[in-house]
């Protein structure tokens, strides 16, 4: 059992010294890619002239690659010699703290140079779906005014028929000919009419305007998707999502629903209630009667027209979209949900020796485990050794200088084992080594009056038989 221990744990040992150099050049190949990305990554965020972005990034990568080496370094050369829980603990804790730091300064720059282009052109999808939902709003919007057109058409024939038969023959007035009210019906039909016909060319510029938004829509598909560097084509991307803006914002303010509201509420205001002139009280009458059921068919028209214009006005106004260019660390920042893959090997490059240091771990934990003690001979320290030749060094002064007193016997049993164990061949011959610098107690010395006494003051005996004569 015991030499089956023994074989394990130079057997671990073994592989430990084997794979030293293996692990240095394994950890110098992580931190050099590690770099690499990193300077990469960084490239992406600074801004200015190519060598000063270029060194700049050098020196970043640089220090982060011998950083990265040297704190796995110390933890692989550390961590796996502890002993004691609370010391390993507080290792951990400090290894948990480096490890937060790593991904703060490396791995998300690696995630940026390994899904950073990916990220951008998302960002230039969502971007053109938004664009494209903008434009569809605002389109809808601006036609929704075409849905008065009927209602205009109607209030302009009535008014029409209105001025017809004032004009011809005195409807309203009992007068015919081109009086007063003839022409104020004669002039808010006209304006029905001009608004009418604002509203349906309307129809045609919206439509204009909406299929010059849908091409720059197409050009910003083409540009997401097209080969090249990503840079470069968010620059014209940005160029195209521009003009789409303005052709939000104009199909926003071409709405005619308000002027249609304004018109309707004149119609009301506006009208003159004109005199009753006929010649009869018959006929006056009949001419009031006329004149109040032109008021109320024009306050009809007017509450239809405004209400339809109400309800145009209520569709709440389409935001103009805005492109925001982001970098390809700051895309991998916002859409990292969608790059977990990226984000994984990025953080994995740079946390793998982690691994390594658990196993060195684990294994020296299971060295101490499977080997056998050392004898005492092999763990005694020269401070130890040191210690003993001063304690006996004293012993021998002190012995030397009261061989003449009462304790002779005492100081001389002392010698004897020092000598004996001056004389031993093995130090573990001795349980305790300190026994042998242990003082024994004097010895109680014995009364010599004692003897004599036993032989003045006889023993009473019983009375068992004749006494001896002496």
């Amino acid at each position: 059992m015991c030499q089956g221990r023994c074989s394990l744990s130079r057997e671990l040992k073994s592989a430990v010294s084997s794979l030293n150099s293996l692990t240095i050049v394994g950890l110098a190949v992580l931190a050099i890619a590690s770099g690499i990305y990193t300077y990469i990554g960084v490239r992406g965020l600074l801004n200015g002239s190519n060598f000063l972005v270029s060194s700049a990034a050098i020196a970043y990568s640089v220090a982060v690659s011998i950083g990265i080496y040297m704190f796995w370094s110390y933890m692989l050369r550390i961590l796996p010699l502890l002993t004691t829980t609370r010391a390993k603990f507080q290792m951990c804790i400090a290894m948990g703290i480096g490890c937060v730091a790593i991904v703060a300064i490396s791995s998300w720059l690696n995630a940026a140079a390994l899904a950073g282009s990916a990220a951008v052109e998302q960002n230039l999808a969502e971007t053109v779906e938004d664009y494209q939902e903008s434009l569809k709003s605002a389109y809808e919007n601006a036609l929704a005014v075409q849905g008065i057109l009927p209602d205009l058409e109607r209030a302009a024939d009535n008014f029409e028929q209105i001025a017809a038969r004032e004009l011809n023959l005195g409807a309203l007035t009992g007068r015919a000919g081109s009086g007063t009210v003839a022409q104020l019906l004669s002039q808010t039909a006209q304006n029905l009419r001009i608004l009418e016909e604002q509203v349906i060319n309307s129809r045609s510029d919206v439509e204009l305007l909406y299929e010059e938004g849908t091409r720059d829509l197409t050009i910003m598909r083409e540009l997401v998707s097209s080969p090249g560097e990503v840079d470069a084509r968010a620059v014209e991307f940005a160029q195209a999502a521009s003009s789409v803006s303005g052709i939000v914002a104009q199909l926003n303010q071409n709405s005619l629903a308000p002027a249609v509201k304004r018109a309707a509420e004149n119609l009301n205001r506006g009208f003159v209630i004109p005199v009753a002139t006929g010649q009869s009280a018959a006929m006056r009458d009949l001419q009031r009667q006329a004149v109040t059921s032109i008021k109320q068919s024009l306050a009809e028209q007017s509450e239809i027209l405004v209400k339809a214009a109400d309800t145009v006005l209520a569709q709440e106004a389409v935001q103009t979209p805005r492109y925001v260019p982001l970098s390809p660390a700051e895309a991998v920042l916002k859409y990292w949900s969608s790059f977990i893959p990226s984000w994984a090997g990025a953080i994995s490059i740079d946390l793998l020796p982690l691994v390594i240091v658990l196993c060195h771990t684990i294994v020296y934990s299971a060295i101490r485990r499977h080997e056998d003690p050392l004898p005492i001979e092999e763990t005694i320290t020269l401070q130890d050794m040191e210690t003993t030749l001063g304690a006996i060094a004293r012993i021998q002064k002190q012995a030397n200088a009261s061989t003449a007193t009462p304790d002779g016997r005492r100081m001389a049993a002392v010698e004897k084992t020092i000598a004996t164990a001056r004389q031993s061949s093995s130090v573990s011959d001795i349980k305790d080594p300190l026994e042998a610098l242990t003082v024994a107690p004097p010895e109680k010395p014995a009364a010599p009056f004692m003897a004599p006494l036993r032989y003045i003051v006889p023993r009473k005996k019983k009375n068992t038989g004749p006494t001896r004569k002496h």
